[in-house]
């Protein structure tokens, strides 16, 4: 699983028949520090999320397929859940 940011809202024309009627969504992932981690990723939304929304994503198949209800259909990450703050506790060990 990754943090996100979603930074875009995705248009298709045409799309898989499982994807009708889902938001397609462009996010950028971000490391804990919230600094980006990589380049842009189009997810699947699950929970309604929009442009600002930090977000969490699954990265796995079979788990991006289940949490949007579209068992067998070809989705690579999923939007799941929106995060309200991330807080980082130092090692003390």
């Amino acid at each position: 699983m990754l943090i996100g940011q979603v930074i875009g809202e995705l248009v298709a024309t045409q799309k898989h028949r499982s994807h009708e009627g889902r938001k397609l969504l462009l996010v950028q992932p971000l490391n804990l520090d919230g600094s980006n981690r990589g380049d842009a990723v189009v997810a699947l939304d699950a929970v309604d999320a929009g442009v600002g929304d930090k977000v969490l994503l699954t990265t796995e198949g079979f788990s991006a397929m289940t949490s949007v209800g579209r068992p067998n259909s070809p989705i690579d990450m999923a939007v799941i859940g929106f995060i309200d703050h991330v807080e980082l506790v130092p090692d003390v060990t």
